[in-house]
């Protein structure tokens, strides 16, 4: 992992952390803060853990990287000077103006990216080296799965994590939207099966964390 991805792994964890403690901080239960940072950290280093172990199995490596947009029309004139950090802005301040009531924790995407060893093993020349859209949708699905386990698991356990159980199941609904680099449009355009799999899951895991009375 390139000392970038790391610094972007990190942030990321912060922000999560940031969107999770919010209401929190506003309530002045600082108590909740240690569960809600560790609850941050496992969750994106396993999405992120996820994405890269599926790549490794296709020969491949996932390079993430925090959330931007450079075009914002369908021009080529029409783009910001340099790429927006949206998933450092948007995330703080629906989170803000909305005093912890909005989450939206899309931080991360990723760019997938064959290895040499790819081409050597499969082919025998390095003439082809790019993955096709369809293994770059099996990686980003990976990471929505990987929130949903946690989701999952977080749910069950024996001390009252309800909250942080519906931050997975909402993580995983966002990310599937398919605009921008977002998990959802690498997955949707590589394989609108896999996605509309994972988007009906993903919905009734997030019923169940909107509707706690219907669990």
């Amino acid at each position: 992992m390139k000392l970038q991805e790391i610094y972007n792994v990190l942030a990321a964890i912060i922000i999560l952390f940031a969107i999770i403690s919010f209401p929190s901080i506003l309530k002045s239960n600082l108590n909740f803060l240690p569960q809600a940072f560790i609850f941050s950290t496992i969750t994106i280093i396993l999405i992120v853990a996820a994405r890269k172990f599926v790549a490794h199995s296709l020969d491949a490596d996932a390079e993430h990287e925090i959330w931007s947009i450079y075009q914002w029309g369908i021009k080529p004139h029409q783009h910001f000077s340099k790429p927006i950090k949206f998933g450092i802005i948007l995330p703080l301040l629906l989170s803000i103006i909305s005093f912890g009531i909005i989450k939206f924790p899309v931080i991360l995407t990723f760019e997938a990216r064959a290895l040499k060893r790819r081409a050597a093993k499969r082919f025998g020349f390095y003439s082809f080296t790019e993955i096709t859209e369809f293994h770059n949708a099996v990686i980003a699905g990976s990471g929505i799965i990987a929130a949903l386990v946690i989701s999952l698991i977080t749910y069950f356990l024996p001390a009252n994590f309800e909250y942080l159980a519906k931050i997975s199941a909402y993580y995983a609904l966002v990310n599937l939207i398919p605009i921008s680099k977002l998990d959802g449009a690498q997955i949707f355009y590589g394989s609108r099966t896999l996605w509309l799999t994972l988007f009906l899951i993903t919905i009734v895991f997030t019923i169940y964390a909107l509707f706690p009375f219907l669990s």
